[in-house]
């Protein structure tokens, strides 16, 4: 059809989104098929599969290439993943557990890997959500393990080594700070509110815009913020998002000192997803008591005669004696693979303690 006109090009546009619309329809009518087939075979298994979804997401920016669409393939892969999302809904709303209040960078990660119809509850702490999961009041976690500034959230990697439940997924979050208040300035703050890590990640904007203001520590952003809302003398660092949600003014924005500023999250859940085309295996493991020399270099041999890549390593103290070490380690590939398979075995033969975390899909949006 050749749009000569605006009226030609709007009533195209039109056309397009009753196609849209009609096609989304039927989709979540197949969606609502699946949990009858389910139903009707007695399969209890839960409805939200992260392999399946991660491939969906995949092959969305695949066709968005080869359709030479002029949106972005991550704006395509968000598109259909709330598509994904309000069909999933319609089987049954999925219980996600975050490190709250409303408008913390978890809960953001909740919605860019879930889509926005899933049933988020804030949770105060971090081990408050392994034990949302644990307990069946949640049926997924999301919970921050490293950022790209500062490194490692401990308190997660501490909680992973004793959970029984497993990592299933991942989600990457470009982490954009702002500096909320109720004032009209930056003039007469007396002290910013922020998460530790925040205040890590803009040490340097803050030591040069607010050199001497005091910094107190929170739980989290959300938290920080909502703290801000109630004071007209302070300040928050925490998302945009948080400011709008608790009608603060955004005085300065993106001040973290480095503009790749990103972090990673985790999902954490019952299942084992099935092997994908990208995954990541998490493992936990120490050497064996005694102290000997080349402990470590013997619990990483296997991966490298393997040809496995080791993408992170990260050490916390054990607990279970003085100066004993857990080894977190992630791995390219799926646990189920032949060669990563074979691998574990090996390290499982040679460490004192080891543990898988999970096998999971790489980040896809």
């Amino acid at each position: 059809m050749e749009l000569r006109t605006l009226a030609d090009a709007r009533s195209r546009i039109d056309a397009l989104d009753t196609e849209i619309q009609r096609m989304i329809s039927e989709r979540a009518r197949v969606a609502q098929r699946v949990r009858d087939i389910k139903a009707e075979s007695g399969d209890t298994t839960d409805h939200y599969r992260p392999a399946r979804e991660a491939e969906v997401l995949r092959r969305a920016k695949e066709r968005n290439r080869e359709l030479g669409g002029p949106l972005a393939d991550e704006v395509m892969a968000r598109i259909m993943r709330e598509v994904m999302s309000a069909c999933l809904a319609l089987e049954t709303p999925l219980a996600v557990s975050y490190l709250g209040p409303e408008g913390t960078y978890t809960q953001a990660a909740v919605y860019k890997h879930f889509g926005h119809q899933v049933a988020a509850q804030a949770a105060s702490a971090i081990d408050e959500i392994f034990r949302d999961v644990e307990s069946g009041s949640a049926m997924y976690g999301v919970v921050p393990i490293e950022n790209s500034t500062e490194g490692v959230v401990t308190s997660t990697l501490d909680a992973l080594a004793q959970t029984p439940l497993s990592i299933c997924g991942e989600v990457w979050l470009p982490v954009h700070h702002q500096l909320l208040s109720k004032r009209q300035d930056s003039s007469g703050i007396e002290v910013v509110y922020s998460h530790p890590q925040s205040f890590a990640q803009c040490r340097r904007w803050l030591d040069v815009k607010l050199p001497g203001v005091p910094r107190e520590p929170m739980p989290s952003n959300g938290a920080a913020a909502r703290r801000a809302a109630d004071q007209p003398n302070c300040a928050a660092i925490a998302s945009a998002a948080a400011g709008e949600l608790y009608g603060l003014r955004t005085l300065a924005s993106n001040i973290e000192d480095d503009p790749n500023n990103t972090t990673r999250f985790l999902i954490i859940g019952r299942q084992n997803p099935e092997a994908t085309s990208a995954d990541r295996t998490s493992i936990v493991c120490s050497a064996p008591q005694g102290g000997e020399a080349g402990a470590l270099f013997r619990l990483l041999e296997p991966f490298a005669r393997g040809g496995i890549n080791l993408s992170k390593i990260e050490s916390r103290p054990s607990r279970r004696a003085v100066w004993d070490y857990n080894f977190f380690v992630d791995i390219e590939g799926h646990q189920s693979d032949a060669a990563v398979a074979a691998a574990l075995d090996e390290l499982r033969g040679r460490a004192g303690f080891f543990k898988i975390l999970g096998s999971y899909p790489r980040a896809v949006i």
